[in-house]
């Protein structure tokens, strides 16, 4: 949740004073475009056109010769100290802001907002970038910082394999270690936070780690990818009960035991290590049941006595020594030599 800012003037009477100096039809133009009325919906030129019975160029060409009209009116001149307060306001913030964020900062009504919008439109300090594939809308009082910051993006993300997941303080580090040559203002959490938060690319997951944003680890859409999310923060085998109640409290989603253990047993991201027990295959568990692993290390290793067997097994499963030994009996699997090492049979 962005923390408010509180500015000197109220938003609403300085659009009120700007609009002034428009014609009717200006003013109208204008308060439907950017949601400055009663009612905080923007209309499409389209709209405003039928409204008016004209084309949607031509609303265009209203909306431009108006927000010029207001730039060289005695009430933006007026309005200065406004604009110089809103440009401190973003530079406090980092200098570059996505528009979510920034408008957030400023109030959670929308109307306010919509004001607080129009106001960044009709300065001349603000500049404003549309969203792309990179980078979500954003605004922007110094072109040199903007282009280095979005630089920087670029190449974090250029770093992140596809479902890495790298913790905030990590990433915090390389995104200074990129920009070393920057103001000292800038360097504090919050503001690489704000910046990080401009990259559609880069995202970060309820648990606080970030990643490329179209990976499941970061963008978590189901079950399974919540499940993941919970074993790897636990960083050690855990019990289906524990991930389900983990994914209630994590994801405030509402996770069946019962449903939690099928998706689970599914997916090949996770290893049943013990009774009930999973951890991740990255960790390097073997899949497979008791006999499997025996046969994997048996097929990695060569012959191997009893108590190798059990001490290796015991690395890759939750069981007791007695489920070895029973396993190792099956002579349909495992045959003993005459110096009692274990083969494959």
């Amino acid at each position: 949740m962005a923390e408010k800012i509180t500015t000197s003037f109220k938003p609403k009477e300085i659009t009120k004073r700007l609009l002034s100096s428009l014609n009717k039809r200006g003013q109208d133009v204008l308060t439907s475009r950017y949601g400055l009325g009663s009612k905080s919906e923007k209309l499409t030129l389209d709209a405003i056109g039928k409204k008016y019975n004209i084309t949607r160029e031509r609303v265009r060409q209203i909306e431009n010769h108006s927000l010029l009209t207001i730039r060289k009116s005695k009430n933006y001149k007026d309005a200065e100290p406004i604009f110089t307060e809103l440009k401190e306001i973003i530079l406090s913030l980092g200098g570059i802001v996505a528009e979510k964020d920034l408008l957030g900062h400023f109030s959670k009504d929308i109307n306010t907002q919509n004001h607080f919008h129009f106001l960044l439109t009709i300065g001349e300090a603000f500049e404003r970038e549309k969203e792309d594939e990179e980078f979500k809308h954003h605004w922007h009082v110094d072109p040199q910082l903007a282009t280095k910051i979005k630089g920087t993006l670029r190449k974090l993300y250029s770093k992140l394999s596809d479902d890495e997941l790298v913790f905030e303080s990590d990433i915090i580090a390389s995104f200074l270690d990129e920009v070393k040559d920057l103001n000292e203002k800038y360097k504090n959490e919050e503001v690489i936070k704000r910046w990080l938060s401009i990259s559609q690319k880069i995202g970060k997951n309820p648990l606080g780690e970030w990643g490329k944003s179209s990976s499941p680890n970061v963008n978590a859409k189901g079950m399974r990818d919540y499940a993941f999310l919970v074993i790897r923060k636990h960083g050690s085998p855990i019990h289906f009960k524990e991930v389900a109640k983990a994914i209630n409290t994590y994801f405030n989603k509402k996770a069946h035991v019962a449903t939690t253990h099928n998706e689970l047993i599914k997916d090949p991201r996770f290893v049943l290590v013990g009774r009930g027990l999973y951890a991740l295959a990255e960790w390097g568990y073997m899949s497979g049941v008791v006999k499997d692993v025996i046969k994997k290390i048996l097929e990695k290793e060569g012959p191997l006595s009893k108590e190798k067997i059990i001490s290796k097994v015991l690395k890759e499963r939750y069981v007791k020594e007695n489920t070895i030994l029973v396993n190792l009996q099956n002579s349909k699997y495992f045959r003993k030599d005459r110096e009692n090492r274990y083969h494959n049979a």
